[in-house]
């Protein structure tokens, strides 16, 4: 999440007039993350979240997005569920950007993920991907490998501006990844992009699931792999094999994985780690100016890639 577009007191009654969720209270932008304009809307009938929908969320694929929240919502999963305004519509524009509301699920997500939050993340992962098998709608994953080579292409020239031979460690990464990327293990929807600050907790129990905006068809296995990036380093890059094994097994409980599908999972978390690394070299040498965020360092996904890159297997990962 994140602020990039300023919306106008003016603008924001405007907008409201098409919707009957009550009068704006309160209204606030929200700093975290790096994708969206997000605000809390706080009205006289509620709490909501409004997005306007900026960089590489395409509008052609905002339907699938909501629809998707929509899905979810009703098979159980705890997410945002997309607001219809009085036309029965969900999206709009706002400040020349695609918009939409949704509602406000409570809890905080945790600034220092610990082992007591990734047993119910693996568990939850696991059932958003059961539920997400029957969504009719598919959309392929535009940053996976071809989407790697776009954003290296694009961040090339300037990588040894970052770091002093990033360029060609990049190169010879992608081509490595590239050769021997799967190309049969089971698929589904994925989240894609189910970092700490997606997930929301109250007193250690899992409260909701948000951010589905890099939701998409691809390899079940590679969103598991993500969660390990994003859930089982420690500050100091150092891996914590026990949250590893404690999202794994909670997965595993919930929805079996196959040998391939564990077989795979260190190539899996490096062409993650790869993607991030990659997403996040582009924001920094492209910041937005006057955005209400600060891009991530890349740095610390250089030192992740490098880490599955030397692993022989997925015992490295508590996988027994």
């Amino acid at each position: 999440m994140a602020v990039y577009t300023a919306v106008s007191d003016q603008k924001l009654k405007h907008f409201l007039a098409d919707y009957d969720i009550g009068r704006a209270i309160s209204f606030k932008g929200i700093a975290e993350g790096v994708e969206n304009s997000n605000y809390f809307l706080l009205t006289d009938k509620g709490p909501h979240i409004l997005t306007l929908y900026e960089k590489r969320v395409a509008p052609d694929d905002l339907p699938f997005f909501l629809g998707l929240m929509k899905h979810l919502a009703g098979r159980g999963i705890v997410c945002p569920t997309p607001i219809h305004g009085r036309d029965g519509e969900v999206l709009r524009t706002l400040c020349g950007r695609p918009a939409a509301i949704t509602s406000f699920l409570s809890g905080v997500w945790p600034l220092s993920p610990a082992p007591v939050h990734c047993g119910p993340l693996g568990e939850a992962l696991a059932k958003m991907h059961i539920a997400g098998l029957d969504y009719p709608v598919r959309r392929e994953n535009s940053l996976s490998v071809v989407g790697w080579q776009a954003l290296l292409a694009e961040t090339r020239e300037r990588a040894n501006d970052f770091a002093p031979g990033l360029a060609k460690e990049l190169e010879q990464e992608l081509d490595e990844v590239s050769a021997l990327w799967p190309d049969d293990l089971p698929e589904g929807i994925i989240h894609a992009d189910l970092f700490p600050d997606n997930v929301f907790y109250e007193g250690g129990k899992l409260t909701g699931l948000i951010d589905f905006y890099f939701a998409c068809n691809d390899f079940l296995a590679y969103d598991l792999a993500v969660c390990l990036n994003a859930w089982c380093f420690e500050p100091n890059v150092s891996f914590n094999v026990t949250k590893a094994r404690l999202m794994i097994n909670a997965y595993r409980k919930v929805r079996p994985c196959s040998d391939a599908e564990l077989s795979a999972l260190p190539l899996l978390a490096r062409g993650s780690a790869l993607r991030f690394l990659l997403t996040r070299l582009y924001d920094w040498l492209n910041q937005v100016d006057g955005a209400m965020v600060k891009p991530k360092d890349p740095t610390e996904y250089i030192k992740k890639l490098r880490f599955h890159r030397d692993l022989s297997g997925p015992g490295a990962y508590g996988v027994e």
